[in-house]
């Protein structure tokens, strides 16, 4: 059996101040290649905290974090910013698209930031990830020409541009209708099933979260002991 992707142990991220703030509290969590993981629970329970951690974008206080076998909490952020680019993509609950941007030029900024490709090839591969997408009609359009649905789609593409082993997802269906919902999840669950790419989703959908291959319930910071997976076998 392979390695997990992600392996985290004893993950905590404490707020200082006049109020100490525990966000996250002594989390071990291993993400395998190919799993579609639903993180559920609260408003305020810390579960956008854990995922931002799983992410990079934040520094636990303690605790350990390796991903794809980097044990990154020895990482200059130089560093830690390279494994993000070309290891980790994101889905926030707002696409976050520059609005002077055409959506082919928003998929192209991870790949210019990256800087493993020629202007052509990112071109290409561009092009190629939102024709997957269904936008081919779309890729010279700003954001304010597009639907939420078509934006967040656009926000999926540019997730993937560097060819990420995880996707990282905020509520990526929250600011959408049932339909455009559903093309997220279906979105979602083909790059599982087809390209073994692993997906963490933030929820507070518990219908969408049904769908995952195991579902954590996160509590004050810290994972509920007895959540049950999602399809048990």
């Amino acid at each position: 059996m392979s390695a997990p992707l992600v392996v985290a142990r004893g993950l905590t991220r404490i707020l200082t101040g006049e109020i100490e703030t525990t966000l996250v509290d002594g989390v071990d969590l291993d993400i395998a290649a190919g799993e579609f993981l639903a993180i559920t629970g609260p408003s305020g329970s810390g579960k956008s905290s854990l995922l931002y951690l799983l992410g990079l974008l934040d520094e636990p206080t303690r605790g350990e974090l390796a991903i794809d076998g980097r044990e990154t909490s020895r990482l200059r952020e130089e560093a830690r910013a390279d494994l993000r680019l070309s290891t980790l993509g994101f889905v926030f609950q707002f696409h976050f698209l520059l609005p002077e941007f055409s959506a082919l030029d928003n998929v192209m900024l991870p790949m210019r930031a990256f800087g493993r490709l020629s202007d052509r090839q990112m071109t290409a591969q561009a092009r190629d990830l939102l024709a997957s997408l269904g936008l081919e009609a779309h890729m010279g359009k700003r954001p304010d020409q597009m639907s939420g649905g078509q934006r967040q789609r656009v926000a999926i593409a540019r997730a993937l541009a560097n060819r990420p082993k995880l996707i990282l997802a905020d509520e990526p269906t929250g600011n959408l209708d049932s339909h455009s919902t559903e093309q997220v999840l279906a979105i979602l669950r083909k790059l599982v099933d087809e390209t073994k790419t692993s997906v963490a989703i933030v929820t507070h959908d518990l219908s969408l979260a049904a769908q995952a291959d195991r579902r954590v319930h996160v509590v004050d910071g810290r994972l509920a002991p007895h959540a049950a997976p999602s399809n048990p076998a």
